[in-house]
């Protein structure tokens, strides 16, 4: 028995080996590609660099608009979280403890909003957004990553929070706080891994989405992950770019 347990975990010791090798892989072949010229890449993807190559970051950094693109990236990144922390927590809030039927329906609707495919009301967006005036600019992607993080962060939030204990909250009214100040000072910082999760997921989302930049910004206006797509030709492409500028 006791023989027959440790074969088990030495078995799984060995999967869990070989996943974490496989997980790694990319991660080292991205790495050590970032510091070799194209040429070398294409002689043998495998190999070590011969000599710590550098001129790809030189070129990206000085020669190209890969430092706006970050700075693009970042902005998105930040504002689209932002608002999203802001927001969110507050409508889920308002939906979870009234518990009202136009709430209900307000929360309904909110998570229909998951059932639909992006395709389906991708090009109404866009005319939406160019009838606005916000086509092109870096606040079309920023209005449309808030409203599309609604439906997930609206049913994490709530689920989150029907597990606080409404006393707390009663505690606080009878010391004569507001509703709100109830909220931003007892309940949102409660709600630090539902908000710690959200942040991660979306901001990791937004921050490598290549869709949503490439559709509805101008070409002088790119985000990183799109300046990056630059370097990728049908013909040709220049892989010592491409993954410099992943490194960075």
């Amino acid at each position: 028995m006791h023989k027959s347990k440790k074969g088990l975990e030495i078995i799984l010791f060995a999967v869990a080996a070989v996943l974490a090798v496989l997980f790694f892989f990319p991660v080292y072949f991205s790495l050590i590609s970032a510091f070799k010229s194209n040429g070398e890449i294409l002689r043998n993807a495998m190999a070590l660099p011969s000599s710590l190559y550098l001129e790809s970051f030189k070129y990206l950094l000085t020669k190209t608009d890969f430092p706006k693109a970050m700075l693009n990236s970042l902005i998105l990144t930040t504002v689209s979280i932002l608002f999203m922390v802001l927001i969110i927590p507050m409508a889920a809030y308002a939906i979870e403890r009234t518990g009202k039927k136009w709430t209900n329906f307000v929360y309904i609707y909110y998570l229909s909003g998951m059932m639909i495919p992006f395709q389906v009301y991708m090009i109404p967006l866009f005319k939406e957004m160019r009838t606005f005036g916000f086509y092109g600019t870096l606040t079309a992607p920023i209005l449309i990553y808030i409203s599309g993080s609604v439906g997930m962060g609206v049913l994490l939030y709530t689920s989150f929070i029907k597990g606080i204990p409404a006393e707390i909250e009663e505690a606080a009214s009878i010391d004569g706080c507001s509703r709100i100040r109830t909220f931003w000072q007892i309940v949102f910082p409660l709600l630090g891994p539902c908000t710690a999760s959200m942040v991660v997921l979306q901001g990791l989302g937004i921050w490598n989405d290549f869709l949503m930049p490439s559709l509805v910004l101008h070409s002088n206006n790119r985000t990183m992950i799109v300046e990056i797509f630059k370097f990728v030709g049908e013909l040709a492409s220049q892989w010592d770019m491409v993954f410099a500028g992943t490194r960075i």
